[in-house]
């Protein structure tokens, strides 16, 4: 059994863990801060430490440099609900032994607390490391699924393995490869991205290998391709799905032998570059579709992350929307977004991911002159295929057609008063309030902001349309 050092200021969850380990055997010493942990630690020697990262005075992170010169290499695992990609970078590079994201069950606990004593004799590495604040781009997110993420780029950024980023377009995926490469030993090299897509397939071996002088008509001097100009640094192949098959096998060699061949030249050049590539189609059903290289997708994606829709993150909406209304540049600053403004926003499905979000809080921005953003100042929803939903798409025209043609035609005014408004209502109204209320989450305060309808008439119309 051993000695642990919790440190949590949340009592509860403090104790909770307190009382779990002390049952299976363990001896628990508990602190409610960084400060407190020092003086314990400074008198007992523990053989692991479990570390809140939000803690009254010092933060978890920033008192590890010290926790680590009173405990030496005894394992340290960091808990945590709200972490950055900074938060995870940074416990990584200060040497922890696990980066555990909050909700946790007490035995996944319990299964990283015995891979921790299995190794506490091994020294444990540390690293420091200077980020230019300058230089950071939007990796923004509390939901649980960038807390995720933000460990995994953190796990793989110092190291050199290949590292394929999926997901749809917008979702931020070259912010994300640019993150790795800031958080990687190459940050002060070269961070080269390349969309392959718009490059032509007959010269997109020389744009990246390069060519000598007479290889093809046109080619009059030696030219370094893409993969030399960026020596020692990270290179981004994005929509790596729209490489021609005959250039993958030479892209394949380049990743596994580290050296390139320019266009019309023999000998074989080395490389020191790190590749980083991204699409946003299905490599899967490329490879079955014979379009892309199985072994080169299995040399890409050493190390795979998928990045989520937006509308599968809305917790991290409010912090992205803040985030780019600071950054755009007008001539009297937005105060901020109305509530309705900002409900508007997370019922949204965003199908164009964060860049649609990026835009939309930029067009507002704009229409509001320097006031408090308002619904009014957004621009309109856009359904799949970028087309505004202000109004029935033209697929639905027909339908729509038929159906007030019918319904006209089987008017009778001299016996009563049509109903096709009513009728009309009755068939789309249900289908309407469900598809608001389950976007807005069941609020119905929320609902009745972009239905622009009374509360007592959304709950009348809601009961009424259940029975």
């Amino acid at each position: 059994m051993a000695r642990l050092l919790i440190v949590e200021d949340e009592v509860r969850h403090c104790e909770s863990l307190r009382q779990y380990f002390s049952n299976a055997g363990h001896e628990v010493l508990v602190a409610g801060s960084a400060e407190r942990a020092w003086e314990i630690v400074a008198n007992q020697p523990c053989d692991a430490v479990l570390l809140d990262v939000r803690l009254p005075g010092m933060d978890g992170i920033t008192s590890i440099k010290h926790l680590r010169e009173l405990i030496g290499p005894v394992p340290i695992i960091v808990m945590t609900a709200f972490g950055t990609l900074d938060t995870a970078s940074a416990a990584v590079r200060a040497g922890v032994f696990e980066y555990l994201v909050k909700p946790f069950s007490l035995q996944d606990l319990k299964s990283v607390l015995a891979r921790a004593l299995e190794h506490r004799d091994a020294s444990i590495a540390t690293h420091a490391g200077v980020i230019d604040e300058h230089e950071k781009e939007a990796v923004i997110g509390r939901s649980p699924v960038m807390q995720r993420i933000f460990n995994r780029v953190a796990l793989v950024a110092e190291s050199d393995v290949p590292v394929l980023l999926t997901g749809e377009s917008g979702t931020g995926k070259e912010v994300l490869a640019r993150a790795i490469h800031r958080y990687s030993r190459r940050k002060m090299e070269r961070f080269l991205p390349v969309f392959l897509a718009a490059l032509s397939p007959g010269l997109i071996e020389s744009e990246l290998f390069g060519h000598v002088r007479g290889a093809y008509t046109g080619a009059e001097l030696h030219r370094a391709g893409l993969f030399e100009q960026a020596a020692g640094g990270t290179v981004l192949l994005d929509e790596i799905g729209d490489v021609p098959l005959p250039s993958q096998v030479k892209l394949l060699r380049a990743l596994e032998q580290k050296e390139i061949t320019r266009v019309g030249e023999d000998c074989a050049r080395p490389i020191d570059i790190r590749f980083i590539a991204a699409t946003n189609r299905s490599l899967p059903d490329l490879i079955r579709d014979g379009s892309f290289r199985a072994d080169l997708f299995y040399r890409l994606s050493v190390y795979h992350i998928e990045l989520p829709p937006l509308r599968e993150r809305p917790d991290d909406i409010p912090d992205l929307a803040h985030y780019f209304l600071g950054r755009v540049a007008t001539v009297t600053r937005c105060p901020g977004f109305s509530t309705q403004a900002m409900s508007a926003l997370e019922s949204r499905p965003w199908y164009g991911n964060i860049r649609e979000l990026r835009n939309a809080v930029e067009h507002a921005a704009i229409a509001s002159r320097g006031a408090l953003i308002n619904e009014s100042h957004l621009p309109p929803t856009r359904n799949a295929t970028g087309a505004s939903t202000n109004r029935f798409p033209e697929s639905i025209q027909p339908a729509l057609m038929d159906w007030l043609e019918g319904k006209l035609q089987n008017i009778d005014l001299t016996k009563d008063n049509a109903t096709v408004h009513q009728d009309f209502l009755h068939e789309v109204e249900p289908t309407l309030i469900s598809m608001v209320l389950n976007r807005c989450r069941g609020n119905q305060s929320a609902a009745c902001r972009i239905l622009g309808m009374d509360p007592k008439t959304l709950k009348a119309k809601s009961m009424s349309h259940r029975e």
